[in-house]
C-alpha cells in the first residue's frame, strides 16, 4: 500500500508542477525534477510523514526498478532515430560530432581540474580529476528526448541531435572505462590493461550484440500477433526483457562481462525500426503508454538530488569549475566538429547548448567511482552537485536553443494535446 501511495503522490506532484511550469514557459522535464525535490527527503521528507513525500534516499532507491525500466524505454525510443533513411543524410556528420564533442568535453575538464589539482592538491587528487573528466563526456538522453517530444521539435538540428545523444553514451562509456582504469592504477600503483581496454570494449560490443539479437527476435514475435493492443504489449515485453538481460554481470577469468542497458535498448530500437514495416505505429503507441513512466523517472531523479553537498564549499568550487569547463567543451567541441563536417550555421551555433543536460549515466559512473575510496566520495558529490544544476537549467537551455533554431513552433505543445484527443476519438 505504501509503495502504491508514494507512486501516486509522485505522479500527481509531477503533473501539478508541470501545470505551474507551463505558466512560466519551463519544460515539463524541469517541472518533474522540481516536484521530486519538493517531495524528496531533503524537503517535505524532512518532516518524516509517510505519504507526504519520500522520507529517505533509501525509499527513493527502493523504486529504482521503475527508473531502470524508464531508461530502457527512453533508449528504445532514441534507437528509432537510427533509421537507415535518416542515417544516409546525417549518419557521417552525427558520428563525427558525437565522438569529437564527447572527447572535447573530457579534455576541457581534464585540463581545468588537473591544473586545479596542481594548485590545490589537498582539495582534489589527480585520480579524482581524471575520473571527473571522463564523466564529463556523458549527456542525458532522457531530458533531451523529452524536450523534443513535448514541443514537437522538427528540423535539421533535431535530426542530428538525437543520434548524437545516442552515440554519446557509447563514446562516454569507453572514455570513462579507460580514464577510470588509469585513475585506479594511479591509486593502487599498478596498471591493469584488461580493465582499461578489454572490459569497456567488450561491454560495448556485447551490449550492441544483445540488442541486435533481441531486435531480430522481437520482429519475428511481433508477426505472430495482429491486434494493436497485443503488438504494443509485445513491444513493452521486449524492452523490459532486454533491460533485464542487460543487468547480468559475471567474470570469465580476469575479464569482467557486463552489458549497458542503454546501448542494448538503443540497438533493440534501431534494429526493430529498420526491419519492421509497422515500427512507426508501434513506437507511437509505446510512447503514449510510457508517459507516466517518464514522469516517475524524472520525479525520482529530482528526489535523489542530495542537497547536503551544497554545504561543502570545496565541492561547490570544484563543481563550478567542472560545470563551466564541461559546458565549454560540449559547446565548442560540437561547434567545431559541426563546422568541419559541413553542417549549417544554425547547427554550428546551437547544437552544443542542447548537449549540456547530464543525469542518469553520469550518476551511474559516479557510483562506480566510489571504489576509489575517499577520492570516489569527492567525485560522487561533485557529480551530484553538477547534475542538480544541469538538470534544472539544461532542459530550458535545450528548449531555447531549439526555439532560436526555429525548430519549435509556438503553440506546438497545445496542438499536440488536441491531436492526441482527436486520435482517441
Amino acid at each position: 500500500m505504501q509503495t502504491l501511495f508514494i507512486i501516486s503522490i509522485a505522479l500527481i506532484a509531477g503533473l501539478l508542477m508541470s501545470r505551474l511550469a507551463k505558466l512560466v514557459g519551463l519544460p515539463a522535464v524541469t517541472a518533474y525534477l522540481v516536484a521530486g525535490i519538493v517531495i524528496g527527503p531533503f524537503c517535505l521528507g524532512q518532516f518524516g510523514v509517510d505519504g507526504l513525500g519520500f522520507t529517505s534516499l533509501e525509499q527513493v532507491k527502493s523504486l529504482g526498478i521503475i527508473s531502470d525500466a524508464a531508461m530502457g524505454f527512453i533508449a528504445f525510443a532514441i534507437g528509432n532515430e537510427f533509421r537507415l533513411s535518416q542515417l544516409k543524410q546525417n549518419g557521417k556528420k552525427a558520428t563525427i560530432v558525437g565522438i569529437f564533442q564527447a572527447v572535447c568535453a573530457t579534455l576541457f575538464v581534464d585540463a581545468a581540474l588537473i591544473a586545479f589539482h596542481f594548485i590545490m592538491p589537498d582539495v582534489l587528487s589527480l585520480p579524482a580529476a581524471i575520473t571527473l573528466g571522463a564523466i564529463a563526456a556523458a549527456t542525458a538522453p532522457a531530458a533531451t528526448l523529452m524536450v523534443v517530444r513535448q514541443y514537437k521539435a522538427k528540423g535539421p538540428l533535431t535530426d542530428i541531435l538525437l543520434p548524437i545523444v545516442a552515440l554519446d553514451d557509447a563514446v562516454g562509456l569507453v572514455i570513462f572505462a579507460v580514464s577510470f582504469g588509469v585513475a585506479e592504477s594511479l591509486t593502487s600503483g599498478r596498471i591493469d590493461l584488461v580493465s582499461v581496454i578489454v572490459d569497456p570494449l567488450l561491454e560495448v560490443i556485447l551490449s550492441l550484440a544483445l540488442g541486435f539479437v533481441m531486435g531480430i527476435v522481437f520482429n519475428l514475435t511481433e508477426k505472430l500477433f495482429h491486434s494493436r493492443s497485443k503488438r504494443m504489449s509485445i513491444s513493452i515485453t521486449f524492452v523490459l526483457f532486454t533491460v533485464a538481460i542487460s543487468m547480468l554481470e559475471f567474470d570469465v577469468g580476469a575479464v569482467h562481462v557486463g552489458f549497458s542497458p542503454l546501448l542494448s535498448c538503443m540497438m533493440l530500437g534501431t534494429v526493430f525500426c529498420n526491419i519492421c514495416d509497422v515500427s512507426e505505429e508501434l513506437m507511437d503507441r509505446t510512447e503514449r503508454w510510457t508517459a507516466p513512466l517518464y514522469i516517475l523517472f524524472f520525479v525520482f531523479s529530482g528526489a535523489e538530488l542530495d542537497f547536503n553537498v551544497i554545504a561543502d564549499a570545496a565541492i561547490i568550487g570544484v563543481g563550478l569549475i567542472y560545470i563551466f569547463s564541461r559546458s565549454a567543451g560540449k559547446y565548442f567541441g560540437a561547434g567545431w566538429s559541426a563546422r568541419f563536417s559541413g553542417c549549417s550555421d544554425t547547427i554550428v551555433k546551437y547544437l552544443g547548448i542542447t548537449l549540456l543536460p547530464q543525469a542518469g549515466v553520469a550518476l551511474g559512473m559516479s557510483v562506480m567511482a566510489e571504489s576509489l575510496g575517499a577520492d570516489g566520495t569527492i567525485v560522487r558529490n561533485i557529480v551530484l552537485f553538477s547534475v542538480m544544476i544541469y538538470e534544472l537549467i539544461g532542459p530550458t537551455l535545450t528548449k531555447i536553443a531549439l526555439m532560436k533554431a526555429g525548430e519549435i513552433t509556438p503553440g506546438a505543445e497545445s496542438a499536440r494535446g488536441k491531436a492526441d484527443m482527436a486520435s482517441k476519438r
